[in-house]
């Protein structure tokens, strides 16, 4: 497992290029982290880096969290997320996590809570067709019908699908492309949506898929590739047209001289033969 970042879901927007291509991306900003504790392998069994990320008030904080920070003589976070790790060696405590961990990434893996829908129908929630809507059902036309069997089994199979509440659950969505990083600014734009409303907390981290297919970044330099290879290719027409018309005149030009030059020759013969 590779380390991994916090940040805040602010909003969707376009990013338009100048190969033509306009593209949905979600804005996140990401606050950089600070490693809180390197976890020894001697110690626990495992290695690995606890990191915090954001803001919290002291006031906020019970007292073994206020004395575990004031231990570390760290500022207090809101978040601590601990990433399993091989080499911890070259981390140490109080050091920043940034979006240059993200430098050479094309994709990143999201987790974030869904947005809560509340207590909804199996038509909402499940995609049910419901009853008929004419005559002959009395009140139930958003109803799911029949949940159970007989007496063998006489319940109700567990996971059946039903009424009851709604989204408000953490999901992964695997697999966005990384469109561009604001390092100055510690902004994000992934392609595509993220689960969750506005202002809701997200763990980026990195892909656990690889994909094949070509980036924003990759298709803007093969644009311009081709954009240069296409201005040689005229500028080489070009050159080839002028010297072919060059060559063209030349030969005109030499044609003339020769044609001016035979008619005196001719003219000098018969007065030779007239002397003699």
């Amino acid at each position: 497992m590779t380390l991994g970042l916090v940040g805040k879901k602010i909003g969707m927007t376009q990013k338009f290029f100048e190969s033509g291509e306009a593209v949905p991306v979600t804005v996140l900003h990401v606050e950089p982290g600070k490693i809180i504790e390197v976890i020894e392998k001697d110690k626990r069994g495992y290695s690995a880096l606890l990191v915090g990320y954001g803001h919290i008030k002291n006031s906020k904080l019970t007292k073994s969290m206020k004395g575990f920070y004031a231990k570390k003589s760290l500022e207090a976070k809101k978040f601590l997320k601990e990433y399993r790790m091989e080499n911890t060696e070259e981390f140490k405590p109080g050091s920043d996590v940034t979006l240059d961990i993200l430098k050479d990434k094309k994709y990143v893996d999201i987790r974030s809570k869904t947005i809560g829908k509340g207590f909804a129908g199996v038509m909402k929630r499940w995609n049910f067709g419901g009853l008929r809507a004419t005559h002959g059902v009395s009140v139930s036309h958003r109803s799911h019908g029949s949940t159970g069997q007989r007496q063998d089994p006489g319940k109700v199979f567990k996971g059946k699908k039903m009424a009851g509440h709604m989204g408000d659950k953490f999901r992964t969505t695997q697999g966005l492309e990384i469109v561009e990083a604001d390092l100055t600014n510690n902004l994000l734009y992934l392609r595509g949506s993220i689960p969750g409303s506005k202002n809701t907390y997200v763990e980026i981290t990195e892909a656990v898929k690889k994909k094949n297919k070509s980036s924003v970044q990759e298709r803007l330099i093969s644009y311009f590739s081709d954009l240069e290879s296409s201005k040689t290719d005229k500028k080489d027409k070009k050159n080839i047209a002028k010297e072919a018309k060059a060559a063209a005149k030349a030969e005109k030009l030499a044609s003339k001289e020769a044609s001016k030059e035979a008619p005196a020759e001719e003219k000098v013969q018969p007065e030779e033969i007239k002397k003699d």
